[in-house]
């Protein structure tokens, strides 16, 4: 299985987060991408990561998406 699904992460002024904490590796399904934000959303936004993009490979899948909780 390849690793086609990644996280584009971005700070509060839409610049790419490169490296720690962003996720340094890809995922092998959109599930498990999605199951390490659900798991890892808190720490990411702690580390200064405001929005993500979900990317299949070149492709957008959604995103921006803010990790700040509804107020």
């Amino acid at each position: 299985m390849s690793a086609d699904w990644t996280w584009t992460c971005f700070d509060a002024e839409g610049t790419p987060v490169i490296g720690d904490p962003a996720p340094g590796t890809g995922f092998p399904t959109q599930s498990d991408a999605e199951n390490y934000l659900a798991e890892s959303w808190k720490q990411l936004l702690d580390a200064g990561v405001d929005s993500v993009t979900l990317r299949e490979g070149d492709t957008i899948v959604y995103g921006p998406m803010s990790l700040r909780p509804i107020e």
